[in-house]
């Protein structure tokens, strides 16, 4: 028999189901490979997690990434998708200070360009990232540093990235 906890994160409360050999290793193959308990993996297939669960899980996964540029698309992706209504509570946290200097600022500077566009002010965490001395440009083709320097959106122009792209946009 499997045991689920539920109950907005206090487990104070069970709920059994009955289900095959089969289909209990099933499930507990899929939870191991999702790297979390088996309550926690059925949890999340029928009260997926909130916008906040979903930045801050991405913001870790960033870390840990060889090439973050996916993360980084998927977090733009998630940005871009989000409801005005949500974005405000969902951004105020964020433990950033596990990234590099230069993804930390990346992502503050999404962030801000974020808030910008929905109409709140950047989350206090967004000023604590202090600014790459060293400029990034998204090219390594000299001719294109003119264009980066006076088409970088603002919020990453202020932490020395230059792109030519933001929120929203894709390559």
């Amino acid at each position: 028999m499997l045991r689920l906890s539920m109950e907005n994160g206090r487990k104070d409360s069970q709920l059994q189901i009955r289900v095959s050999a089969k289909e209990k290793a099933a499930i507990r193959r899929a939870a191991t490979l999702a790297g979390v308990d088996v309550s926690s993996w059925v949890l999340s297939k029928i009260s997926p997690p909130t916008m906040a669960q979903q930045f801050q899980a991405l913001v870790r996964r960033l870390a840990r990434e060889s090439d973050p540029s996916y993360c980084l698309a998927e977090i733009n992706s998630l940005l871009s998708s989000s409801r005005k209504s949500e974005l405000d509570e969902s951004l105020r946290e964020c433990e950033w200070r596990h990234l590099s200097p230069f993804l930390a600022n990346y992502l503050a500077a999404m962030v801000e360009t974020t808030a910008y566009r929905a109409g709140f002010p950047a989350p206090g965490w967004t000023s604590d990232v202090k600014v790459i001395e060293i400029p990034h440009f998204a090219s390594s083709l000299l001719s294109l540093r003119p264009y980066l320097l006076s088409n970088s959106p603002p919020a990453f122009r202020r932490r020395n990235i230059f792109i030519d792209a933001t929120i929203g946009s894709q390559v």
